[in-house]
């Protein structure tokens, strides 16, 4: 009789940083890894609506939806995430709302992982690696922008209208990368860091 095949339990590509992110927390900049979200890249000619989410039309923002967010990645590709339902479950529902439209889906869930930036001086930390203005007039609640941050590629959300609250969905391969980066960059703002100490 053959052996069973094991089970794989998926592993978050930061575990290895949630020390740092714990211990160098504060009210000025926090860093925390998001939980892994279903993630479908959606490309429908000239949008409308899937699964009850209106797809942003405007360049560069996205809306929430039921369970997740619809982000506008282009004129006609939008990536969906959703909370609370398996990649392959939320891939068939919108490949089969569609399909019959013209457009297509494809699961990359695995592609992006998310980091939650928060604090009075995230802003300040991103500027060191990117050269979008993030002052809430500009970017606000409901923006996003593919960019860079350090030499990652980022999809950069801003959650807040105050500009203390920002999401990043970066490739799982860069993700540590991006954590190292984050965490140095904020090193100055942070309860652990020397100038902190000394306040």
């Amino acid at each position: 009789m053959a052996d069973p095949i094991p089970t794989l339990s998926r592993r978050h590509p930061l575990d290895a940083h949630a020390a740092e992110f714990i211990g160098r927390g504060g009210p000025e900049v926090a860093i925390a890894p998001e939980p892994f979200v279903a993630m479908i890249d959606v490309r429908l000619p000239g949008g409308g609506t899937v699964l009850a989410a209106s797809l942003p039309v405007t360049p560069n923002t996205w809306v929430e939806t039921s369970s997740g967010r619809a982000i506008w990645l282009g004129p006609d590709e939008w990536l969906l995430t959703a909370d609370g339902v398996t990649p392959e479950d939320l891939e068939a529902a919108v490949a089969d709302h569609v399909r019959p439209l013209g457009g297509v889906a494809v699961d990359v869930s695995a592609q992006r992982i998310g980091l939650r930036l928060t604090g009075s001086r995230v802003r300040d930390v991103l500027a060191k690696g990117g050269s979008l203005d993030l002052h809430p007039r500009v970017f606000g609640a409901g923006r996003a922008a593919q960019t860079t941050v350090g030499l990652a590629g980022v999809v950069l959300l801003a959650l807040s209208g105050t500009g203390d609250d920002f999401l990043l969905l970066v490739r799982s391969s860069f993700a540590g990368y991006l954590a190292e980066w984050l965490l140095d960059a904020a090193l100055e703002y942070t309860a652990s860091s020397p100038a902190s100490a000394l306040a």
